[in-house]
């Protein structure tokens, strides 16, 4: 947070104007799908084999207290949750940046931030307002993740 705010403050010092967008996804450990979590272990981290396998074995096929099978999030109480979020999550940070803006992300806390000269300002509120859709669209799988 402490790279968020110096960014903030040389922007102010160098009389740019600055946006700073939360992203929140609420219950946001629980919207890993476990599906599309696997394919990007493998295409975004090259991770295969029986690393890939022990990550599926560790979140494929886990039940609660009724007998529904669990198909998104990582297990409650788990030193991991935080890790596997930010694993899943890291692709965001990619598309955030390349909308020229930028990103800092703390397990489920996400900030998308910009500067810009005071005439650019409706180029830097469009930008910011794009990486917020995303928000919406990260939200989107909670409502199948269940049996």
């Amino acid at each position: 947070m402490l790279k968020v705010l110096s960014d903030i403050l040389l922007g102010i010092h160098a009389g740019d104007l600055s946006a700073l967008v939360p992203l929140d996804l609420p219950a946001a450990f629980d919207t890993v799908d476990h599906h599309i979590f696997l394919q990007r272990l493998q295409h975004s981290y090259g991770i295969t084999g029986l690393v890939r396998q022990w990550f599926e074995s560790y979140l494929v096929g886990r039940r609660q207290s009724s007998p529904a099978l669990i198909l998104c999030g990582v297990p409650q109480g788990s030193v991991l949750r935080p890790f596997l979020f930010l694993l899943y999550t890291a692709d965001l940070l990619l598309l955030i940046e390349s909308h020229g803006r930028c990103a800092h992300l703390y397990g489920d806390d996400t900030q998308v931030y910009g500067l810009c000269r005071p005439s650019a300002t409706l180029e830097l509120q469009n930008s910011i307002e794009i990486c917020g859709q995303v928000d919406a669209l990260q939200s989107a799988p909670a409502q199948y993740c269940k049996d």
